[in-house]
């Protein structure tokens, strides 16, 4: 039987052995979907060990796994010799210490990556991926500054936007500095402050004007279902999509005074930054949502938007895509479920909201040291100028 003390383990006849499923997108490496071993062991303290060291080093085998065979488009094009690990520069001097780029990504994802979703993990694996399509497979310090450049052109020849090369390269580059940083390697990063347009391809995403803010919302009334509670949630509080699709029905709070929304991490997901965790009162057209979502038989501690918490985890991409198609013939070009985000701080702009406050509201990131001392404004004057910019024509 599965044993809870234990993580990994069951237990027979007294002894307990090692248990775990391997990952789907890996199980053609093995003759069996699931890893079993004896720990040798019937003391629970020395088997949670044992297990815990065992399921580090699957971790690792598994992340070298994916960045060794990453299913990448036009994989088959390549040249043979650009699939393997390159032999190591002999000019190149070796640091007493150093570390594989699978090990990096490793040590990266499980400290700091630890408290943070499976985007984070899912992120650095690709951003790596396309490195190791790039460059190889190899030791941090036999990375140059050449790999660097060419890891730029690979992602420039694949037809990236500016941001998402950025994003790519931020996530490079935090795993060297943080393997760097951890293991006292001395060696340069050599991916800082590689040069590429960050405008190229990319569109500007533009608020939605206000009048056809008070359209969408209008559909929102008619058509009165979950799909469009969610808009109508999101159109005059701000939110993040994702932020909205992952509220719990016990996040919102219609029994006060002053309705309010609680943004925080749960099972489902978790939030963006550390100052996303905040209160949000509850006004104008996404007050009807919520009031509507808390007629529907839903417990408590479930999703309020059960379509995109299916599968245990807040499907944020099924939710943009879905409410992006609905949302399209009624917005300006180039206007998304994001928009919504910009067209609040130009809202609160307009009626002369101060920039902390607004920043308080959406959940953005302070500036300045100062900005994150007391408390924040009280929940009485974000309804003020939250009401305010709901009341603008």
């Amino acid at each position: 039987m599965q044993t809870k003390r234990v993580p990994f383990t069951f237990n027979r006849d007294g002894y307990y052995y090692f248990s775990r499923r391997v990952p789907s997108d890996l199980v053609e490496h093995y003759v069996y979907p699931r890893v079993v071993q004896s720990l040798r062991t019937k003391k629970s303290s020395v088997a949670k060990t044992r297990a815990l060291a065992f399921a580090a080093k699957l971790d690792e085998h598994w992340v070298h796994l994916r960045l060794a065979h990453c299913d990448l488009p036009a994989r088959h094009l390549l040249k043979q010799c650009s699939q393997t690990r390159p032999v190591p520069n002999s000019l190149v001097p070796v640091p007493e210490t150093s570390m594989s780029l699978s090990e990096a990504l490793n040590l990266y994802v499980s400290l700091k990556g630890a408290s943070k979703g499976k985007t984070f993990r899912a992120a650095a694996e690709r951003a790596c991926g396309y490195l190791v399509e790039a460059s190889g497979l190899k030791d941090l310090h036999e990375y140059t500054r050449a790999d660097a450049l060419a890891f730029r052109d690979a992602l420039v020849s694949r037809g990236l936007a500016g941001s998402s090369i950025s994003r790519i390269f931020n996530s490079v580059t935090a795993v060297f500095n943080f393997a760097i940083s951890e293991h006292a390697i001395e060696i340069a990063n050599p991916f800082t402050r590689v040069f590429h347009d960050k405008t190229a391809g990319v569109v500007r995403r533009l608020p939605i004007p206000l009048a056809d803010i008070r359209t969408v919302q209008s559909y929102c009334k008619q058509h009165d279902d979950d799909v469009r509670w969610l808009i109508a949630l999101i159109s005059d509080t701000g939110l993040r999509l994702a932020e909205g699709a992952g509220l719990l029905m016990q996040d919102i709070v219609l029994n006060e005074q002053i309705p309010y929304i609680l943004v925080r991490s749960n099972n489902y997901r978790g939030l963006k930054t550390e100052s996303s965790e905040r209160v949000v009162p509850l006004v104008g057209a996404s007050l009807w949502a919520a009031k509507r979502l808390a007629q529907q038989s839903i417990d408590s501690d479930r999703p309020a938007f059960h379509r995109y918490n299916k599968t245990g985890v807040t499907n944020a991409n099924s939710a943009s895509a879905a409410l992006n198609k609905w949302l399209k013939p009624h917005v300006p070009k180039h206007c998304t479920m994001h928009s919504f985000r910009h067209s609040m701080r130009d809202r609160l702009r307009a009626v002369n909201c101060p920039t902390e406050l607004i920043d308080q509201i959406g959940g953005w990131s302070h500036d300045s040291i100062g900005k994150n001392y007391g408390s924040g404004y009280p929940l009485e004057q974000l309804a003020h100028f939250l009401s305010k910019a709901c009341e603008l024509r």
